[in-house]
């Protein structure tokens, strides 16, 4: 599976309408939503009123990540609002599991992230409940980083897991990926990539979309 899911993260938010437009009809399978509480990470992006607005718009499925302490107090709102998946940080919490059964009761679909400093093996005794797993290849919290080649061998890792279970588990990776390396990053498992600056910083982002999908 060669899925792209811009983040609107890098979108110029005074013209969000017209770039979820552009979206639309765009080769982008999902719409990236980033949620920054300025306390998991030391940025702040957006709320549960963007997300309802991009609900009202946007015509490819949400697919929004959670990097926010206390994730079980606010999964439920955000699948209300539109979230067609919603992904929270491993080491936000304790215990996932309670968090991922309120969003499977939601009818939403799960997904479980790692910052690239903690050890990506903790994701393996949930692979099984869970819909996808979001590998960071930069540090959550900013756009424009670029891309940490030590995941190339997580994801190969990842996903030798996931076959040899049987498992249909997607693979996300997020940060640093353009169309220069998305054919590494596909060809070592990965399922989904998400990618901002290098689509909306571009001349002319439907094509930069086109070729991470053709990389």
């Amino acid at each position: 599976m060669r899925l792209i899911a811009p983040s609107i993260l890098s979108a110029d938010f005074s013209r969000l309408g017209e770039q979820i437009r552009m979206l639309n009809q765009s080769q982008a399978d999902w719409i990236h939503v980033d949620v920054m509480d300025g306390r998991f990470v030391p940025n702040i992006s957006f709320g549960f009123p963007v997300m309802e607005t991009l609900r009202q718009y946007a015509q490819k499925p949400l697919d929004v990540h959670l990097m926010i302490v206390h994730p079980e107090d606010y999964v439920e709102r955000f699948c209300d609002a539109g979230a067609w998946s919603v992904g929270f940080h491993l080491e936000a919490t304790d215990d996932p599991m309670p968090i991922l059964e309120k969003i499977k009761a939601k009818g939403v679909r799960t997904c479980l992230t790692v910052n690239p400093d903690i050890d990506y093996h903790r994701l393996f005794p949930y692979l099984d409940k869970v819909d996808m797993v979001l590998l960071m290849s930069v540090f959550a919290g900013f756009g424009g980083q670029k891309f940490i080649p030590e995941t190339i061998d997580k994801i190969k890792e990842v996903k030798k897991e996931i076959v040899s279970r049987g498992l249909h588990t997607l693979i996300e990776i997020d940060g640093g990926v353009t169309s220069a390396n998305a054919a590494q990053i596909f060809e070592a498992g990965a399922d989904v990539l998400v990618a901002g600056s290098s689509v909306f910083r571009s001349a002319n982002p439907e094509q930069a979309i086109i070729e991470i999908v053709e990389s």
